[in-house]
């Protein structure tokens, strides 16, 4: 990576998420009484660490330390989420004051762990609210169960991305809008050598395949994943059928799912220069809106282009709709300087200038109302695809839990076994995942 922060296709960190119920039920207490205007030295721990971004987040503070003589930030970068809570756990002097994580599944923790402060009491006393600045989505990632214990900091939208000069090739005027659509594109689109096997593949849906978390491909059909009482529901979501049923059909329609995985254990590392998109193995492809600086950077072969994932075809009118997620900041509740932290909170995570700076730099959606509609954020037509998506009404993230999302796992685990012809019952193996997921989700609340 160079310049941009690649969200991680496994969405929980187990280390982490087990270094939060080792212990994490009574933080170590700080102080939300100290006076901001005095001088004070704050530890800001991020994850950040390609050149680009380190650069991009020290001119920001930079430009905070302006604003605020008084207060000077000591940053540490390449800090991870297990790092971090080691820390919080412990406590004392060494602690951070602000952190960030990337991994949005582990909020749910962090707020009712107490380890990350609320920051509702922070943002009234400023007078901010924050329904007027951040999008509801990025909202619901960030609090848990009433307690909004991190700030959005730039997000991830995912979208499709197109191999434009094979649309031409096949006939293909515009990105399909639905899944009917798309089916009928990648059985144009897809290609097979003389002995049969797959030479390119319209679209691969197997979820294994680099960013396609099945969680990311769900999105599209809009699912809730919980009733109103938090119980596991994916065996009455009827959604949850369709979208395996049309998974699988995809990929039948372009020869099955093992003919896609002999071709998926050609390509090379998400990050090479060998990417199936990159070589023109794969049409049509799930990304994020980083993919196109490394496109433009490895200087692509063919024209392409963005444009969101289709959506199931009864719900047609939600197309433009993506997978949400993003890196999220706050305060440590052990800091003994949380006035003043919240004030690098505040201006990283809401100040309009300093949103867009830092997403046009690292090439993440901003995250706030005003940062989205900036005359000043970057133009490019590829990155404004994934700032319409990030808008749209209908694009989601998955819901917090208070084991850091080990929900999602759960879910994937089932994807991958049913994907590979595994579950002889969809509806009663489904039915078998909610048993578990409710089980998981009580043994963290116990």
């Amino acid at each position: 990576m160079t310049r941009w922060h690649m969200r991680a296709r496994v969405p929980v960190a187990l280390g982490a998420a087990a270094l939060l119920l080792a212990g994490c039920a009574n933080p170590s207490t700080g102080s939300n009484t100290d006076d901001p205007t005095k001088p004070v030295t704050l530890k800001f721990w991020h994850g950040w660490s390609a050149p680009g971004e380190v650069k991009a987040i020290n001119e920001n503070i930079a430009r905070f330390e302006k604003l605020h003589p008084n207060i000077h930030v000591v940053a540490t970068g390449n800090v991870s989420d297990e790092t971090i809570n080691q820390a919080l756990r412990a406590g004392g002097g060494d602690a951070p004051d602000v952190v960030t994580s990337f991994t949005t599944n582990n909020v749910g923790q962090y707020c009712s762990s107490g380890m990350w402060a609320d920051l509702d009491p922070f943002l009234e006393k400023s007078g901010i609210d924050k329904t007027k600045v951040f999008p509801k989505t990025l909202l619901d990632y960030t609090r848990y169960e009433g307690v909004q214990c991190a700030a959005p900091l730039l997000a991830d939208a995912f979208g499709m991305y197109y191999n434009k000069d094979a649309f031409e090739e096949a006939g293909i005027n515009r990105p399909p809008h639905t899944m009917s659509e798309m089916k009928a594109d990648a059985v144009k689109l897809t290609r097979k050598k003389r002995d049969g096997s797959l030479e390119r593949a319209g679209f691969m849906p197997n979820f294994q395949l680099y960013q396609n978390s099945p969680d990311r491909m769900f999105a599209q059909w809009g699912p809730k994943y919980f009733d109103d009482e938090g119980k596991a529901q994916l065996a009455d979501e009827p959604r949850t059928e369709d979208f395996f049923t049309t998974m699988r059909d995809l990929a039948d329609a372009q020869g099955g799912y093992h003919a896609m995985e002999r071709l998926r254990a050609g390509f090379g590392d998400e990050m090479s220069s060998q990417n199936g998109f990159l070589t023109g193995k794969l049409a049509m492809h799930l990304d994020g809106e980083w993919r196109g600086l490394m496109l433009d950077d490895a200087k692509a072969e063919f024209g392409w282009g963005v444009a969101p994932l289709p959506v199931p075809d009864d719900q047609a009118d939600t197309y433009g709709r993506g997978y949400l997620t993003g890196t999220v900041a706050g305060i440590a509740h052990s800091s003994m300087h949380q006035n003043a932290a919240w004030e690098l909170v505040r201006y990283l995570t809401t100040d309009t200038d300093a949103v867009v700076h830092f997403a046009n730099a690292i090439h993440n959606v901003p995250s706030t109302f005003d940062a989205l509609k900036s005359p000043d954020l970057d133009a490019d037509p590829a990155f404004r695809a994934f700032i319409s998506i990030a808008q749209n009404p209908y694009s989601q993230a998955v819901p917090p839990s208070n084991n850091g999302g080990q929900y999602i796992n759960s879910f994937g685990d089932f994807s991958y076994s049913v994907e590979a012809g595994r579950a002889k019952s969809l509806h009663q193996a489904l039915k078998d995942l909610d048993e578990q997921i409710d089980a998981d989700n009580l043994q963290s609340e116990n």
